[in-house]
């Protein structure tokens, strides 16, 4: 694998994949271990923090808000100023192409008595926001939006607490919501449609805060500290995805995957893997904060079709990209699909078009509906496929890509460094060239 020029990869055909490897820091975790760090009080350290740019992001927001932030490598410290200590930026704060920072950012700034505008990049301002505006203004905070769409000009306010139940199930509303409701008057809770990611809670846990959790449901009574604290991000299982349908769509492979986050809520992608015929071995060797980390080994096993139901959808939203290139790995005639992930729509781009147009591009027999997409495997061609600016398509198509019988070059590959910085230097380190 060899870098294309200007902001391009090219991927070349492998025979197998085989290795050890570390995947960046949670991009979920770190996004809130920084944030809650920010309105603790005392000094939290956080190690491990994710490389990505999107967690970059949330830093430069919350430094913005005037909390102090030193980072040195993957150690963030940050001296915590606790709960309505934030105040006003000099000028719009900028969440980059980042949702989950302009979503939970939302609701620190709805309950501090000032106005924020919070702004982001061309894809960034196309993508959803009134799933969190409707319950911040509930609350009673004011906020100015293009449609329901960024920037976002929130005018905080004292606010109270409420029982919300989204529409769609997203950890992001939930922990915005959440966030909001420690700043509030009253009892704040959540009702979930269905169960997603729970970082939010154990980090809040971690961090001191007392929760009421009951199924579906999770409340907070407003006002209660947080503690400043050291904290260690596990890797992040979204990337490391990746890495587990390489392994178990090219015939012979097996790749170690180190000191990644085995969060219960996150490690449907591994028993998907397991339907899809991999061969997948879990060691939990650690608790930190709440989470717990270890080793997942991912080998080839009988690759064989299979679906992923919508009432999994929720558990696995961004794992999709990577479980539809080993759908593209599969032997020829097998077939892959989802439904009920419309969701991935409204992503960094529309990720079932995008990734779509990719795979054919590529000669995989693809059909796309509303809700998600279905592949039929068959020979794949190098091509030129573009990523639409979205880390996830690139490293999707360059999964893919491997698979194929000739070189494969994806443009918009730098998109990579939103989550993992030198994912295509570990291709090639990890892939045996065909």
């Amino acid at each position: 694998m060899l870098r294309a020029p200007i902001d391009a990869a090219l991927v070349r055909p492998a025979r197998r994949a085989s290795g050890s490897v570390q995947v960046p820091g949670d991009k979920s975790i770190s996004h809130r271990y920084a944030l809650f760090g920010a309105i603790a009080d005392g000094a939290t350290h956080i190690s491990g923090y994710s490389s990505g740019a999107d967690c970059a992001a949330t830093l430069a927001c919350l430094r913005a808000l005037g909390v102090p932030i030193q980072k040195r490598g993957p150690d963030v410290e940050i001296t915590g100023r606790g709960l309505h200590g934030l105040t006003a930026a000099a000028g719009p704060v900028d969440a980059a192409n980042s949702g989950t920072t302009m979503r939970l950012l939302s609701g620190l700034a709805a309950a501090h008595p000032f106005r924020t505008t919070i702004m982001g990049d061309a894809s960034l301002t196309r993508r959803p926001m009134r799933r969190v505006i409707a319950p911040l203004t509930e609350m009673g905070a004011t906020i100015h939006s293009d449609d329901g769409r960024p920037p976002l000009t929130i005018e905080g306010a004292p606010l109270h607490g409420i029982t919300y139940r989204p529409d769609v199930p997203s950890a992001q509303v939930k922990s915005s919501v959440l966030l909001a409701g420690l700043h509030a008057s009253g009892q704040t809770v959540v009702v979930e449609p269905a169960a997603t990611r729970d970082h939010t809670e154990r980090a809040l846990t971690a961090f001191g805060v007392t929760l009421d959790r009951d199924g579906l449901s999770v409340g907070l009574r407003g006002g209660q500290r947080l503690r400043g604290r050291s904290v260690k991000v596990p890797g992040d299982i979204s990337g490391a995805a990746f890495w587990g349908a390489l392994a178990a769509g090219l015939p012979g492979s097996v790749i170690h995957i180190d000191g990644v986050g085995l969060n219960p809520s996150r490690t449907g992608l591994l028993d998907i893997l397991r339907r899809a015929g991999a061969s997948v071995d879990v060691t939990v060797e650690y608790e930190e904060a709440g989470e717990p980390i270890g080793r997942v080994t991912i080998a080839t096993g009988q690759p064989r079709s299979f679906t992923v139901d919508p009432s999994e959808v929720p558990s696995v939203i961004d794992e999709l990209p990577a479980l539809g290139a080993l759908g593209t790995l599969l032997p020829e005639g097998s077939v892959m699909e989802v439904r009920g992930a419309g969701e991935l729509r409204v992503k960094e781009s529309d990720r079932i078009s995008a990734l779509a147009r990719g795979f054919r591009a590529m000669g995989a027999e693809i059909r796309e509906y509303p809700d998600g997409f279905r592949i039929e495997s068959r020979p794949l061609e190098g091509a030129v496929v573009d990523a639409a600016g979205d880390h996830r398509l690139a490293m999707a198509f360059a999964v893919a890509a491997t698979g194929a019988a000739t070189p494969t070059t994806i443009t918009g590959a730098g998109a990579v460094d939103v989550s993992y910085p030198g994912f295509f230097q570990e291709l090639e380190r990890l892939t045996t060239p065909r």
